[in-house]
């Protein structure tokens, strides 16, 4: 199972639904989005999550969805993150580093509403359960 690959997606899927912290939260505010991942300087990202009512409906690899959220960095970062999930301040410095991308998104807004920060460093611990 290779990182974003089909398969790989399917199980982030799986134990993104399985985690209240995520789902749950973002169900209570009626999150919709469609959410690629990949790594810099490819043309599109590799793996794609639908989010509606904050559960993930589809996953697997990227086939021309229009994306809410493009989330870039290199497999090296991406492994790092799944092996030591980082907290908000670690985010933070690898988007002002940039280590982390948003390609399509916008992260500064997303960071300044806890609802959705929250959630969104909850993801990182999710993707080191696949």
């Amino acid at each position: 199972m290779a990182l974003f690959d089909a398969d790989w997606m399917q199980k982030f899927a799986e134990e993104w639904n399985n985690e209240p912290e995520l789902s749950g939260a973002l169900e209570q505010i009626g999150f919709n989005s469609v959410i690629g991942y990949g790594f810099p300087g490819e043309d599109t990202p590799r793996g794609v999550l639908t989010v509606e009512n904050g559960k993930a409906v589809s996953a697997g690899a990227y086939n021309g969805e229009t994306l809410n959220w493009d989330i870039r960095a290199s497999e090296d970062q991406w492994n790092k993150w799944i092996a030591k999930p980082p907290g908000m301040t670690g985010l933070g410095m690898a988007f002002t580093t940039g280590k982390m991308k948003f390609v399509v998104g916008d992260y500064g807004a997303m960071v300044k509403d806890p609802r959705m920060a929250g959630p969104f460093v909850k993801s990182f611990a999710v993707m080191a359960r696949v």
